[in-house]
């Protein structure tokens, strides 16, 4: 097949991924690029619809390091492209694109997953409690001290944190309403003192904030937002948890993500349901959730060594 099949093929993949899967636009994305890649990179009468050989040769020379011309890839970008291109395989052959299963043949080796890094409950309550308004109380503080709360409170992504608008969150309530990956929907429990702070945000700083935009906001406009009026951007968010790590004398590397994964491990050492977190994180797959079961089992054995008198 020629290029102008691949292209075709690549189409109708990613119509398929939007409008069947309903993925998020930037997944969407992402998928268009590794493949726009890979067909850039095929020589034209190269048999990629029918031998795994030339999707593997692609893989392959995207590993070399130092070599002219060619674009080394970190093996987690590895990854994610050589299951785009498994994915459009399987795709192409079950609508008859394509003769060959050259997915079957992509069997490619499985890397282990990287525990992600969470705080241990003191440190989260010195992380928040660090971010102190004061009074009166000062403008940025209180608006990162909203967010930091919510982010642990809730779990959410900082994506989902930063694109709620007012009409989203029920103070009253004790919820929010948020839009995830896939414009999955799913409503998440905001506790009492991360409510506190949110009312707090709300009912002061926000309004001078909002009038700043000078436009009539929709469906309450942001919640967080800018010192113009605007929402807030994942720049200022990142700033405002690396600050506080910094006040608060947390050395590790963290980001507004640290927050999500501490809230699902913390909620698992607690007894929670697997289940449950897996439905409060947003996960479509439940093993995505049971990654936090062995964070927390490390932390189990951590506990035992150091306290059992035998151990």
């Amino acid at each position: 097949m020629t290029h102008e099949a691949f292209a075709r093929a690549v189409g109708e993949y990613l119509t398929h991924l939007r409008a069947e899967r309903g993925l998020a636009q930037a997944t969407v994305s992402a998928y268009r690029s590794d493949l726009v890649d890979f067909g850039s990179w095929m020589p034209q009468e190269a048999p990629w619809d029918r031998s795994a050989v030339v999707p593997l040769e692609y893989l392959a020379g995207r590993t070399q390091r130092g070599r002219a011309g060619v674009v080394a890839l970190r093996p987690s970008s590895l990854r994610r492209r050589a299951a785009a291109l498994k994915g459009f395989y399987r795709f192409a052959y079950g609508e008859g694109l394509i003769p060959t299963d050259v997915a079957m043949q992509l069997d490619l080796p499985r890397h282990a997953r990287r525990l992600p890094e969470t705080l241990d409950a003191a440190e989260v309550v010195r992380l928040l409690e660090v971010v102190d308004p004061g009074e009166p109380p000062d403008a940025h503080r209180l608006r990162d001290r909203a967010l930091l709360e919510l982010l642990y409170a809730a779990g959410l992504r900082v994506s989902e944190a930063l694109g709620l608008d007012r009409e989203d969150l029920s103070l009253d309530g004790a919820f929010v309403r948020v839009i995830g990956k896939g414009d999955r929907e799913r409503l998440v429990p905001v506790g009492e003192v991360a409510l506190g702070w949110l009312s707090r945000y709300d009912t002061g700083l926000r309004g001078v904030l909002l009038a700043k935009a000078h436009v009539q906001p929709l469906r309450g406009g942001p919640f967080f937002l800018s010192d113009r009026g605007a929402r807030l951007g994942r720049q200022q968010a990142w700033l405002a948890v690396r600050r506080a790590a910094t006040a608060a004398g947390i050395a590790a590397p963290i980001s507004p993500h640290t927050l999500r994964h501490s809230f699902a491990t913390h909620l698992l050492e607690g007894g929670a349901d697997l289940r449950i977190v897996q439905e409060l994180l947003g996960h479509a797959s439940i093993s995505t959730t049971q990654l936090y079961t062995h964070l927390t089992g490390e932390r189990i054995k951590e506990v035992y060594a150091r306290a059992h008198p035998r151990a």
